[in-house]
């Protein structure tokens, strides 16, 4: 086994639960915004803005509610590990991989084979979801400057007055969703690129064994083999 073992520690289920709402109200806004933005047929008009409207607003809570939660439960800072810590701390700089940021760059670019052995998230990974809860805010700033009801409110009006109106709004709506498709099409690259041990946790709570990794002495200290053990 040439990885690290994946085991639910590493993701508490308060966590997979606002990754999958997280996902769910992501494809509904891009299909919905699609349609709103070039509708390819007639008569869904009210729906997909009402859809719009009510999943933009999920994912805002949903961030907010992740954000909030990292404070409060712990998980496994690395893989490998049961041992759990402040969730918000795997955000962080932290000893397994702060010096870590030019060989996760090689080895996303193909330069590197195996990637770096650390943490849970490589350095660039903890850029990327330290910005979206930012990109989601701007994302949802934008769109309530677009929505009638809102869009004359005095924030909301100020800032289209100062970027040059509506539709300089509409474009930097529109091209921060590719900024999410791309996301999550990196994303699940990235997670599956070692094999779906990683996903099948995510979809299935399934753990695999695998390396196991001590954080302490921040190395390999052995292997689990679940299978043999039978334990999934």
């Amino acid at each position: 086994m040439a990885h690290l073992a994946h085991y639910r520690e590493a993701h508490p289920l308060p966590f997979v639960l606002t990754h999958w709402i997280n996902v769910i109200a992501m494809v509904i806004l891009i299909l919905t915004g699609f349609y709103i933005h070039y509708p390819p047929f007639e008569g869904f008009m009210g729906v997909a803005r009402g859809a719009h409207i009510l999943f933009g607003a999920v994912l805002v809570l949903n961030m907010l509610t992740r954000v909030v939660l990292a404070f409060f439960i712990k998980s496994a800072p690395t893989g490998g590990t049961r041992e759990t810590a402040p969730d918000y701390k795997v955000f962080l700089p932290q000893a397994d991989n702060r010096h870590q940021f030019g060989a996760w760059i090689k080895y996303y670019l193909f330069l590197k084979k195996d990637h770096p052995l650390g943490a849970k998230y490589g350095v660039p990974q903890k850029l990327a979801y330290l910005a979206l809860p930012f990109l989601i805010l701007i994302m949802a700033f934008t769109g309530l400057c677009l929505w009638g009801p809102t869009m004359n409110f005095g924030p909301f009006y100020g800032f289209t007055e100062l970027v040059g109106g509506l539709m300089v709004i509409r474009i930097i709506h529109y091209y921060l969703m590719w900024v999410f498709i791309l996301f999550m099409f990196v994303h699940v690259y990235l997670a599956n690129i070692e094999g779906l041990s990683p996903t099948k946790l995510m979809f299935l709570r399934k753990e695999h064994g695998g390396l196991v990794y001590d954080p302490k002495v921040h190395n390999i200290v052995g292997e689990d083999d679940l299978e043999q053990h039978g334990h999934h």
